[in-house]
């Protein structure tokens, strides 16, 4: 793996641990990941929305998924832009293997 694209595994390791907690009941968690990731900075406003509702439903659940969130919100800016676009576009990828 090339250490440019090292920090998407990361992020995929530590979305498909979460994701599917702060995701469960969205139409299209996809587009909900790309809601997130599309600027050239996290949404973190967004994605503590969705962390809120999540709190809300379960909050057992949700509080060990906070520090992840940010730890996400904060490496996905550190990525170049090159490896944003990469992201984005495996995220598509994936949408359109599980459709």
């Amino acid at each position: 793996m090339s250490p440019a694209f090292e920090p998407i595994h990361h992020l995929a390791q530590q979305s498909r641990a979460h994701a599917p907690a702060l995701l469960a009941g969205a139409d299209d968690p996809h587009a909900e990941l790309l809601a997130m990731v599309w600027g050239p900075r996290f949404d973190r406003q967004y994605a503590l929305d969705l962390w809120a509702r999540l709190s809300q439903q379960q909050p057992a659940e949700a509080l060990p998924l906070l520090p992840a969130l940010i730890s996400a919100a904060d490496r996905f800016d550190t990525l170049g832009v090159p490896v944003q676009h990469r992201l984005r576009r495996l995220i598509v990828r994936h949408r359109a293997l599980s459709e």
